[in-house]
């Protein structure tokens, strides 16, 4: 995963927790430690396609925010 990947990630995983009222420190904890995550399970791929991306941050954030994976996974769809 490059730079560019996780930054953006990171914004969008913090707009989804904005939005479901989690506080800011608990967010950056979990959105941190997903990141760790993914770099780690990631690390040896030279490349990663947006579904395999998106179903482990929604794997990895369930751990810690089910409601955020949630929101995560139907970001889309949600209107």
């Amino acid at each position: 995963m490059d730079d560019k990947t996780i930054k953006a990630l990171k914004k969008e995983l913090k707009i989804h927790a904005r939005a479901l009222d989690i506080p800011s420190g608990a967010a950056e904890s979990f959105i941190d430690a997903t990141i760790k995550s993914l770099q780690i399970s990631f690390k040896d791929k030279s490349s990663v396609t947006p579904a395999e991306l998106e179903r482990a941050v929604k794997k990895e954030i369930k751990k810690y925010h089910p409601d955020l994976a949630y929101v995560y996974q139907n970001r889309d769809k949600i209107i």
